[in-house]
């Protein structure tokens, strides 16, 4: 890695980031049928956040304000593993107290190791005055391996496109974006009692899935350029929501597999992700491995109302939270103030 270039380092001052979480569509080419893997679709939402604050002290130290929280403490071991790594890279060795305000669910479809790894380094870049890149960044604590999505909607939000990975390391480039209209919503279903695949399991996972053939990978890309893309810049939710779903299901039977033969890794969100399909007209699947479902609604009372009337049905499980989450359209919010 290029030294990066000094600027005006800030150690009298705390940085706060605020990253947002994101849901990941689906990827064009998992097996790369043409030459280049995965390419992403994904998309940045309001209500789900990493939040953390950095500044210098007399000795390092990590601090989780909801320390009782799931994932919290594998969280802060993350955090400070990402410290070391970007002190023993710049040679900026102060000591530093980090504080994680909010964490992301670990692990449930909404991109949490790559959005803390994003804030840390973005928040240690500010504070030592360092020209750092948010692909570089990401590509120095190992993130953006098969999806870009969660890098480029850190910078900019909205509904992204990247085209895969470079073999070389480099973190997929971002192909478009577009800003869905304020007024769509998404229902999450979430499942606190599962997590989806990562780390070792998800590469093994990957490894022993067939291969994903030419006619669906093309599919997809007709569906994403075609259907999705076009729908959200010109406001055709009915167009989005079925090129949505057409990604999903295609995508979802293909890594069935490796989630016991289901489409989605949650029982109870596939039941309640199934119900929904046959009530209203919405784009509909699962957040990368899950266990995260969502569904698509062209506005927040419509979206409060199919919440409703899905508790009113019964088919809500008691473990499952049903969230409206509005769409993002811009990336981490980054702030300093003099250190207290």
């Amino acid at each position: 890695m290029t030294p990066p270039t000094p600027l005006r380092p800030a150690l009298d001052r705390a940085v706060g980031v605020h990253a947002p979480g994101r849901l990941h569509l689906g990827f064009l080419d998992p097996s790369g049928s043409l030459g280049r893997r995965f390419g992403s679709l994904g998309l940045v939402i309001d209500g789900v956040e990493t939040a953390l604050t950095l500044r210098a002290a007399a000795r390092q130290q990590v601090e989780v304000a909801v320390p009782d929280a799931d994932g919290a403490a594998a969280d802060a071991d993350r955090a400070a593993s990402y410290l070391a790594t970007l002190q023993r890279a710049t040679g900026c060795d102060t000591p530093l107290q980090l504080r994680l305000l909010s964490l992301l669910p670990a692990h449930a479809g909404f991109g949490s190791g790559t959005q803390l790894a994003l804030a840390v380094g973005r928040a240690f870049a500010q504070l030592h005055g360092l020209d750092l890149t948010t692909r570089q960044i990401a590509q120095l604590l190992g993130r953006g391996l098969r999806s870009g999505v969660g890098i480029a909607g850190f910078d900019q939000g909205g509904l992204l496109l990247d085209g895969g990975p470079s073999e070389d390391g480099r973190p997929a480039p971002l192909l478009s974006r577009v800003e869905l209209p304020a007024d769509w919503r998404v229902l999450l279903i979430l499942d606190p009692l599962r997590q989806g695949l990562s780390g070792g399991d998800e590469k093994s996972a990957i490894a022993a899935l067939p291969r994903f053939a030419q006619a669906d990978a093309a599919a997809i890309c007709h569906e994403v350029l075609m259907r999705v893309l076009p729908g959200a810049a010109t406001g055709d939710f009915a167009s989005f929501a079925a090129g949505v779903s057409r990604v999903q299901q295609l995508v979802g039977s293909h890594f069935a597999p490796a989630q016991a033969g289901r489409v989605y890794a949650s029982a109870a969100v596939e039941r309640v992700c199934d119900w929904i399909a046959q009530q209203v007209e919405t784009g509909i699947g699962q957040s990368s491995w899950g266990p995260t479902g969502f569904a698509f609604l062209p506005s927040a009372e419509a979206a409060e109302a199919l919440a409703a009337r899905a508790r009113a049905a019964g088919i809500v499980d008691p473990a499952l939270r049903l969230q409206v989450a509005a769409p993002r359209a811009t990336g981490a919010l980054v702030t300093s103030q003099p250190a207290r």
